[in-house]
C-alpha cells in the first residue's frame, strides 16, 4: 500500500467518476471534498453562539474572538468554516433559528448554488493616443489588422475603446469620441467582423455606444457601472450584455486616497443594487457582467483583497470578467514598466480564474491563451 497527499482537485466529481464511483454518490462525496470559509460581518452575539454550536455539532466550526461566549460585545466578526456539504445543512438547519439566522441560511444558500460559465479571452484594441500602455493604441486599418490577429489568438471578445480611464486622464467631448471609434466600427460592420467574435464598446457615453450597438457590437463596458439609465436601455433595446464596472470617483481622482470601510461588503452592495437596478429596467440577470474594477478606485491591498476572494461575486449568477492587465498594481508589488508587466499580469489573471474569474482581458491574447490552456490541464 502507498499513500500520497493530493493538491487541490478542481473538477471533484470527474475525479469521482474516474475512480470508478457510483453516479449516485459522487455528488454527495463532491460536497464533502470542497473545504470553503464565509466572512461573516456582524454577526449578533447570541447568533454567534448558537451557529458555532450548530457548526460543531454537524463536524464544522465557527472562528469567534474571545468575547463571545460571554456576550462582552452585541456583535463579532466570524469566519464559518465547513465544506459544501457542511453549508448545505446548515442553510437549512438556520432557517428556524431567531436573531438574523434565517438571513444568513438564505445567503448560504446564494453561494451554494453558483454558476461555471465558459472562459473567455477579451482582447483590447484602444483607439486613442493618451492609452496607459502604448502597444494597445491602434487606428483605423492597423486596429483591424490587431483585431484580425487577437481573434487568430484565441479573443473571444474583443473591447474597443476610444477614451483612455487610466488615471489621471482628461475627459474627451462625445463628437472626438465618436470620431475615433466611428472608422473600426464602420470596418467591423462592413467586413462582418462581428460573425467572428463578439465586439464589445468600451464607453458610457450613449451616442457612441448607440453607434456601436448599430454596427454588430454585442456587449458594452461600462466602467461608470450602469450609473446612467440610458446604457441600461441601449443594453436592453440591442439585447447587448453590460458589463457593470465598479469605480470609486473618477478617472481624474480615483487613485488619491480611495478609502473603504470593508472594500468586500461595499462591493457586494454596489452590484446588489446595479443589478436590481439593471433588471428594474428589463435587462435580464443572464446578459450582466461583474467587474470588481482592479486600480479603478482602490489601493493594492483592495485589489489584492479583491483578487484572493473573486470566488464571493459568483453568488449573484452572473458572469464575472478581471481586467488587471498590465496595470499599475504589478509595479506596486514588484517595480517594472509597463512593457515589462506580462508575468504579472498572467500571475494575477490564473489566480483569477482559479477564484471565479471567466472573462480575462487582456492586452496579450496569445499569452494568456496558451497559460490558462496550461492552467486547464493541470486542473
Amino acid at each position: 500500500m502507498h499513500i500520497y497527499q493530493l493538491g487541490n482537485i478542481s473538477d471533484k466529481k470527474e475525479a469521482l467518476r474516474s475512480l470508478g464511483v457510483e453516479s449516485g454518490g459522487i455528488a454527495i462525496m463532491a460536497k464533502k471534498m470542497e473545504l470553503v470559509c464565509f466572512y461573516i460581518k456582524d454577526l449578533k452575539t447570541p447568533a454567534a453562539n448558537i451557529l458555532k454550536q450548530d457548526a460543531l455539532s454537524i463536524g464544522a466550526d465557527l472562528a469567534v474572538p474571545g468575547g463571545v461566549i460571554t456576550c462582552e460585545k452585541p456583535s463579532y466578526n466570524c469566519i464559518l468554516i465547513g465544506t459544501k456539504k457542511h453549508m448545505e445543512i446548515l442553510s437549512r438547519k438556520e432557517l428556524a433559528q431567531p436573531f438574523g439566522l434565517k438571513q444568513l441560511a438564505t445567503e448560504l444558500k446564494s453561494f451554494l448554488k453558483t454558476e461555471d460559465f465558459p472562459l473567455q479571452l477579451m482582447g483590447v484594441i484602444n483607439v486613442n493616443e493618451d492609452s496607459f500602455f502604448e502597444g494597445s493604441r491602434f487606428v483605423a486599418k492597423d486596429a483591424v489588422t490587431q483585431i484580425e490577429k487577437m481573434i487568430e489568438e484565441g479573443a473571444g471578445i474583443v473591447d474597443v475603446g476610444g477614451v483612455s480611464s487610466r488615471p489621471g486622464a482628461e475627459p474627451v467631448s462625445q463628437s472626438e469620441e465618436l470620431a475615433r471609434i466611428k472608422p473600426i466600427c464602420d470596418m467591423v460592420l462592413e467586413q462582418k467582423l462581428f460573425k467572428k467574435a463578439v465586439f464589445s464598446i468600451d464607453s458610457y457615453t450613449p451616442s457612441v455606444v448607440e453607434y456601436a450597438l448599430k454596427s454588430g457590437f454585442m456587449l458594452i463596458n461600462d466602467i461608470t457601472g450602469a450609473s446612467n439609465n440610458a446604457i441600461i436601455e441601449l443594453a436592453v433595446k440591442y439585447r447587448a450584455k453590460l458589463c457593470i464596472m465598479h469605480m470609486q470617483g473618477l478617472p481624474q481622482s480615483m487613485q488619491k486616497d480611495p478609502v473603504y470601510g470593508n472594500v468586500m461588503v461595499e462591493m457586494d452592495q454596489f452590484f446588489e443594487a446595479r443589478i436590481a437596478k439593471c433588471e428594474a429596467l428589463g435587462l435580464r440577470k443572464e446578459n450582466i457582467i461583474l467587474d470588481v474594477g482592479i486600480g479603478f478606485g482602490k489601493t493594492l491591498e483592495h485589489n489584492i483583497i479583491l483578487v484572493k476572494n473573486l470566488v464571493h461575486f459568483k453568488h449573484f449568477g452572473c458572469e464575472i470578467l478581471i481586467g488587471a492587465s498590465r496595470k499599475s498594481m504589478i509595479d506596486k508589488i514588484i517595480a517594472s514598466p509597463t512593457e515589462e508587466r506580462l508575468p504579472g499580469t498572467l500571475a494575477i489573471h490564473i489566480k483569477a480564474v482559479e477564484n471565479g474569474a471567466n472573462i480575462v482581458r487582456c492586452h496579450d491574447v496569445a499569452e494568456h491563451r496558451q497559460a490558462l490552456a496550461v492552467l486547464e490541464a493541470l486542473k
